[in-house]
């Protein structure tokens, strides 16, 4: 046989083969990968408490959600990495996360801050980024954009609802205290803001700042109350807010002066204290355990209770949100497109253990309700819990759409 009748039956089955081939591709379904989230928060030391609740309801909702087919025919899996309360660290990981784990979301963080700079990058590399704790107002309000969303109450809808909470008491002479950090100056700010709106003969009496971690409380305190101001309003959280209830517990604050501090009616914050938390201190969150008893919130508690052995503090809350959220927009939007994505996620209202909740469209805010009250023990819990409990709806705290327009220049 020569060599040119030897080439063309080559060449004539080299042909078949890849016809064949491509006929049996074009056959077969689309191999559909898994949704791949990436979630930046802080994992490591005291915040730590925070960021597990949120993750662990993350699972939660996740677990429920693979079991029931996923979405679009994919499993929604997840890979974290610890910020370490770091900027600096958790831009870093955002970048790894998108770069070389290829995620399709980002998710995070407790630490205002590092929301704040991821947010900054994922709008540079067009990928969405959903916070579930952070709370500074700037990351929907005037630091908005296309990409950031969040599932958490802001600054500005806990400033206003606890202002209102306060505003109806007789207290005309306020001190301000924190940390000397992003979020205690936000909700502060927005505490204080509100407060003059709702009561305007209400004056400063003075501020005491203290930085992020410093151990010992007790001289910023005493030095307060020897200043004798009709109220206090405290702008620290997490770990922050833990010493300043152990301390006022240790001498006595709340008994000589009353006090507001943001989440300090949350089961997060009060578990780790026991009967040793202060009564009577004002607080709000976005969510109690315990209230309102309705069958969707006792059913996530007791899903999160035989999990994890716990009941679900706020932070579990928005982590079980967020991923039915990122589920119900993938199903609206019919593929796994960024873009398709976040326009789907725009005004998209799921069921939550508090009810439907809606992620406004002109902000990407989650539009929550705030529930007010006091610190008290009770016969139930080891643990304090909040007793005269109003609830404002979303519309009564969140700045209208026309503001958040203002704020971002538009």
């Amino acid at each position: 046989m020569s060599d040119v009748r030897k080439s063309q039956i080559l060449m004539v089955f080299l042909v078949g083969f890849i016809f064949s081939t491509t006929v049996v591709q074009a056959q077969m379904p689309r191999l559909v990968l898994d949704i791949k989230v990436g979630i930046v928060d802080t994992y490591s030391g005291p915040p730590a408490v925070f960021s597990n609740d949120a993750l662990n309801g993350f699972k939660l909702a996740l677990s429920d959600i693979n079991k029931a087919g996923g979405v679009l025919g994919s499993r929604i899996t997840f890979v974290t990495r610890d910020e370490k309360f770091s900027p600096e660290t958790g831009l870093s990981m955002a970048r790894e996360l998108v770069l070389q784990e290829k995620v399709d979301l980002l998710v995070g963080t407790i630490n205002s801050a590092t929301a704040l700079a991821i947010s900054a990058y994922a709008r540079e590399q067009k990928i969405p980024f959903i916070v579930w704790i952070a709370k500074s107002e700037v990351i929907t309000g005037a630091k908005g954009h296309r990409y950031v969303f969040s599932t958490g109450e802001n600054t500005a809808m806990a400033g206003k609802a606890l202002a209102q909470f306060a505003a109806s008491r007789p207290y005309r002479r306020w001190w301000i205290a924190g940390e000397d950090y992003e979020y205690g100056h936000a909700i502060a700010d927005a505490f204080w803001r509100y407060m003059k709106q709702l009561k305007p003969e209400v004056t400063l009496a003075g501020q005491t700042w203290w930085k992020t971690g410093e151990p010992d409380l007790i001289p910023y305190l005493t030095a307060i109350l020897s200043a004798r101001p009709d109220a206090v309003f405290f702008g620290t959280g997490g770990a922050g807010m833990a010493n300043v209830l152990k301390t006022m517990r240790a001498i006595g604050f709340a008994e000589r002066v009353p006090t507001a501090i943001h989440t300090a009616i949350d089961y997060t914050a009060l578990k780790p204290l026991g009967l040793n938390a202060p009564e009577g201190v004002m607080g709000t969150t976005d969510y109690l355990f315990y209230y309102p008893e309705t069958s969707d919130n006792q059913s996530f508690v007791r899903a999160f209770q035989s999990a994890y052995g716990t009941p679900p503090g706020f932070p579990a809350f928005h982590g079980y949100i967020t991923a039915y959220f990122i589920a119900e927009a993938f199903r609206r939007a019919g593929s796994l497109d960024r873009e398709r994505f976040i326009h789907a996620l725009e005004g998209l209202r799921v069921r939550t253990p508090v009810g439907m909740v809606e992620m406004r469209a002109c902000d990407h805010q989650a539009v929550l309700p705030m529930f007010a009250g006091v610190t008290q023990k009770s016969p139930k819990f080891d643990f304090l819990v909040a007793s005269n409990i109003v609830t404002f709806r979303g519309p009564q705290v969140m700045p209208t759409c026309a503001e958040i327009q203002h704020a971002r220049g538009q």
